[in-house]
Protein backbone atom coordinates (compact mmCIF):
# COMPACT_ATOMS: atom_id res chain seq x y z
CA UNK A 1 0.00 0.00 0.00
CA UNK A 2 1.09 3.27 -1.14
CA UNK A 3 1.70 5.62 1.96
CA UNK A 4 0.89 9.65 1.70
CA UNK A 5 1.85 12.50 3.97
CA UNK A 6 -0.17 15.43 4.35
CA UNK A 7 1.43 17.87 6.08
CA UNK A 8 -1.46 20.72 7.02
CA UNK A 9 -3.04 22.86 9.58
CA UNK A 10 -6.18 22.96 9.07
CA UNK A 11 -7.16 19.46 10.60
CA UNK A 12 -10.83 19.71 8.69
CA UNK A 13 -8.81 19.62 4.68
CA UNK A 14 -6.54 17.61 6.27
CA UNK A 15 -9.23 14.96 7.41
CA UNK A 16 -11.28 15.18 4.42
CA UNK A 17 -7.91 14.86 1.86
CA UNK A 18 -7.22 12.09 4.18
CA UNK A 19 -11.00 10.17 3.84
CA UNK A 20 -10.73 10.46 -0.01
CA UNK A 21 -7.23 9.23 -0.48
CA UNK A 22 -8.09 6.02 1.69
CA UNK A 23 -10.87 5.51 -0.10
CA UNK A 24 -8.92 5.14 -2.92
CA UNK A 25 -6.20 2.66 -1.10
CA UNK A 26 -3.56 4.68 0.05
CA UNK A 27 -2.30 4.62 3.72
CA UNK A 28 -2.25 8.23 4.84
CA UNK A 29 -0.48 10.37 7.87
CA UNK A 30 -0.95 13.68 9.09
CA UNK A 31 1.06 16.24 10.83
CA UNK A 32 -0.02 19.63 11.32
CA UNK A 33 2.83 21.79 11.54
CA UNK A 34 5.85 21.71 9.42
CA UNK A 35 8.84 20.93 11.83
CA UNK A 36 7.28 17.99 12.79
CA UNK A 37 6.17 17.40 9.18
CA UNK A 38 9.78 17.69 8.42
CA UNK A 39 10.81 15.68 10.71
CA UNK A 40 8.19 12.98 9.81
CA UNK A 41 9.33 12.85 5.84
CA UNK A 42 12.61 12.50 6.55
CA UNK A 43 12.61 9.79 9.21
CA UNK A 44 9.77 7.68 7.57
CA UNK A 45 9.58 6.45 3.79
CA UNK A 46 6.69 7.57 2.19
CA UNK A 47 5.78 7.41 -1.47
CA UNK A 48 4.33 11.24 -1.90
CA UNK A 49 3.71 14.19 0.61
CA UNK A 50 1.33 16.79 0.09
CA UNK A 51 2.59 19.72 1.85
CA UNK A 52 0.57 23.18 2.87
CA UNK A 53 2.26 26.63 2.10
CA UNK A 54 1.55 28.38 5.49
CA UNK A 55 2.34 26.20 8.55
CA UNK A 56 2.89 26.77 12.00
CA UNK A 57 6.72 26.89 12.63
CA UNK A 58 8.72 26.51 9.72
CA UNK A 59 6.91 26.85 5.89
CA UNK A 60 6.02 25.07 3.63
CA UNK A 61 8.74 26.86 1.54
CA UNK A 62 11.56 25.87 3.59
CA UNK A 63 9.97 21.93 4.39
CA UNK A 64 10.56 21.38 0.89
CA UNK A 65 13.94 22.52 0.41
CA UNK A 66 14.94 20.36 3.47
CA UNK A 67 13.09 17.08 2.05
CA UNK A 68 14.42 18.14 -1.52
CA UNK A 69 17.70 17.95 -0.35
CA UNK A 70 17.61 14.31 1.32
CA UNK A 71 15.15 12.88 -1.01
CA UNK A 72 13.64 12.36 -4.50
CA UNK A 73 10.09 11.65 -3.99
CA UNK A 74 7.06 13.34 -5.25
CA UNK A 75 5.80 16.27 -3.78
CA UNK A 76 2.78 18.16 -4.27
CA UNK A 77 2.11 21.64 -2.62
CA UNK A 78 -1.05 23.22 -1.87
CA UNK A 79 -2.29 26.75 -0.84
CA UNK A 80 -4.80 29.56 -0.80
CA UNK A 81 -2.01 31.99 -2.11
CA UNK A 82 -2.71 32.57 -5.95
CA UNK A 83 0.51 34.58 -6.69
CA UNK A 84 2.41 33.27 -9.34
CA UNK A 85 5.21 34.02 -7.18
CA UNK A 86 4.54 31.52 -4.82
CA UNK A 87 4.27 29.18 -7.62
CA UNK A 88 7.43 29.48 -8.91
CA UNK A 89 9.09 29.77 -5.87
CA UNK A 90 7.75 26.36 -4.66
CA UNK A 91 8.22 24.87 -7.97
CA UNK A 92 11.87 26.17 -7.93
CA UNK A 93 12.28 24.21 -4.51
CA UNK A 94 11.82 21.15 -5.99
CA UNK A 95 7.70 20.62 -5.72
CA UNK A 96 6.87 18.46 -8.61
CA UNK A 97 2.90 20.28 -8.43
CA UNK A 98 1.35 22.88 -6.95
CA UNK A 99 -2.70 23.33 -6.33
CA UNK A 100 -4.29 26.42 -5.55
CA UNK A 101 -7.01 26.24 -2.58
CA UNK A 102 -10.05 25.14 -2.82
CA UNK A 103 -9.63 22.08 -4.62
CA UNK A 104 -11.95 19.46 -5.40
CA UNK A 105 -10.34 16.17 -2.71
CA UNK A 106 -11.18 14.11 -6.20
CA UNK A 107 -8.36 16.30 -8.10
CA UNK A 108 -5.98 15.59 -5.11
CA UNK A 109 -6.50 11.74 -5.50
CA UNK A 110 -6.27 12.40 -9.38
CA UNK A 111 -3.12 13.89 -9.12
CA UNK A 112 -1.52 11.86 -6.32
CA UNK A 113 -2.35 9.13 -8.40
CA UNK A 114 -0.45 10.81 -11.89
CA UNK A 115 2.64 11.51 -9.65
CA UNK A 116 3.35 7.90 -8.45
CA UNK A 117 2.39 6.31 -11.43
CA UNK A 118 5.22 8.16 -13.32
CA UNK A 119 7.58 7.91 -10.93
CA UNK A 120 7.17 4.12 -10.51
CA UNK A 121 7.39 4.12 -14.57
CA UNK A 122 10.79 6.26 -14.09
CA UNK A 123 12.31 3.97 -11.39
CA UNK A 124 11.73 1.27 -13.20
CA UNK A 125 12.76 2.19 -15.99
CA UNK A 126 16.19 3.39 -13.81
CA UNK A 127 16.64 -0.16 -13.62
CA UNK A 128 18.56 -1.36 -16.86
CA UNK A 129 21.74 -3.51 -16.71
CA UNK A 130 23.31 -0.81 -19.14
CA UNK A 131 23.04 2.89 -18.91
CA UNK A 132 21.50 5.13 -21.39
CA UNK A 133 23.05 7.81 -22.18
CA UNK A 134 22.23 11.08 -24.46
CA UNK A 135 25.06 13.20 -25.29
CA UNK A 136 25.05 16.85 -27.29
CA UNK A 137 27.15 19.72 -27.59
CA UNK A 138 28.35 19.19 -24.09
CA UNK A 139 25.73 17.93 -22.10
CA UNK A 140 25.81 14.00 -20.71
CA UNK A 141 22.50 13.00 -19.72
CA UNK A 142 22.63 9.89 -18.11
CA UNK A 143 19.07 7.99 -17.99
CA UNK A 144 19.98 5.33 -16.15
CA UNK A 145 21.49 6.65 -13.46
CA UNK A 146 19.64 10.02 -13.60
CA UNK A 147 22.37 12.56 -13.44
CA UNK A 148 23.59 15.59 -15.80
CA UNK A 149 26.69 16.88 -16.68
CA UNK A 150 27.14 20.30 -18.57
CA UNK A 151 31.07 20.50 -19.72
CA UNK A 152 31.77 17.19 -17.34
CA UNK A 153 30.56 19.09 -14.66
CA UNK A 154 27.68 17.02 -12.71
CA UNK A 155 24.44 19.34 -12.36
CA UNK A 156 21.55 18.81 -9.81
CA UNK A 157 18.16 18.29 -11.36
CA UNK A 158 14.65 17.83 -9.75
CA UNK A 159 12.40 14.85 -10.74
CA UNK A 160 10.41 16.75 -13.22
CA UNK A 161 13.08 19.04 -14.38
CA UNK A 162 15.43 16.03 -15.25
CA UNK A 163 12.18 14.84 -16.97
CA UNK A 164 11.52 17.56 -19.59
CA UNK A 165 15.22 17.96 -20.13
CA UNK A 166 15.56 14.35 -21.37
CA UNK A 167 12.65 14.62 -23.16
CA UNK A 168 13.38 17.61 -25.15
CA UNK A 169 16.80 16.07 -26.14
CA UNK A 170 15.68 13.18 -27.29
CA UNK A 171 13.23 14.79 -29.79
CA UNK A 172 16.03 17.15 -31.32
CA UNK A 173 14.55 19.82 -33.45
CA UNK A 174 11.28 19.38 -32.94
CA UNK A 175 8.95 22.04 -31.63
CA UNK A 176 6.62 21.14 -28.67
CA UNK A 177 3.87 23.63 -27.14
CA UNK A 178 3.47 24.10 -23.24
CA UNK A 179 0.44 21.67 -23.59
CA UNK A 180 2.18 19.41 -25.19
CA UNK A 181 5.09 19.60 -22.86
CA UNK A 182 2.64 19.50 -20.24
CA UNK A 183 0.37 16.37 -20.74
CA UNK A 184 4.12 14.21 -21.66
CA UNK A 185 5.86 15.12 -18.31
CA UNK A 186 3.01 15.75 -15.99
CA UNK A 187 0.66 13.08 -17.39
CA UNK A 188 -2.24 15.50 -17.05
CA UNK A 189 -4.53 17.05 -19.87
CA UNK A 190 -7.30 18.32 -18.15
CA UNK A 191 -6.37 19.56 -14.88
CA UNK A 192 -2.85 21.85 -13.94
CA UNK A 193 -1.44 24.84 -14.87
CA UNK A 194 0.78 25.04 -18.10
CA UNK A 195 2.69 27.91 -16.46
CA UNK A 196 4.58 24.98 -14.58
CA UNK A 197 6.43 24.33 -17.90
CA UNK A 198 7.78 27.98 -18.37
CA UNK A 199 8.64 27.69 -15.08
CA UNK A 200 11.04 24.54 -15.46
CA UNK A 201 12.39 25.54 -18.21
CA UNK A 202 13.30 28.33 -16.66
CA UNK A 203 15.14 26.13 -14.25
CA UNK A 204 16.74 23.52 -16.55
CA UNK A 205 18.42 27.25 -18.41
CA UNK A 206 19.91 28.33 -15.66
CA UNK A 207 21.78 24.42 -15.39
CA UNK A 208 23.30 24.17 -18.66
CA UNK A 209 22.91 27.87 -20.83
CA UNK A 210 25.94 29.91 -20.77
CA UNK A 211 23.61 32.56 -21.28
CA UNK A 212 20.05 32.09 -20.38
CA UNK A 213 19.50 35.84 -22.51
CA UNK A 214 20.61 33.65 -25.61
CA UNK A 215 19.76 30.18 -24.69
CA UNK A 216 21.75 27.54 -27.35
CA UNK A 217 20.10 24.66 -26.40
CA UNK A 218 16.42 24.95 -24.94
CA UNK A 219 15.27 27.59 -27.96
CA UNK A 220 11.93 29.85 -27.26
CA UNK A 221 9.90 29.77 -30.41
CA UNK A 222 7.65 32.83 -29.72
CA UNK A 223 3.30 31.85 -30.05
CA UNK A 224 4.52 28.46 -30.25
CA UNK A 225 6.59 26.63 -27.61
CA UNK A 226 10.16 24.87 -27.19
CA UNK A 227 12.63 22.91 -28.99
CA UNK A 228 15.50 21.75 -28.17
CA UNK A 229 18.38 22.41 -31.14
CA UNK A 230 21.34 20.65 -32.11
Amino acid sequence: MKKVLIIEDEISIADLEKDYLELSGFEVAIETTGDAGLERALKEDFNIIVLDLMLPGIDGFEVCSKIREKKDIPIIMVSAKKEDIDKIRGLGLGADDYMTKPFSPSELVARVKAHLARFERLINSSQKPENDIIEIRGIKIDKTARRVYVDGEEKAFTTKEFDLLTFLAQNPNHVFTKEELFREIWDMDSFGDIATVTVHIKKIREKIEIDNSKPQYIETIWGVGYRFRV
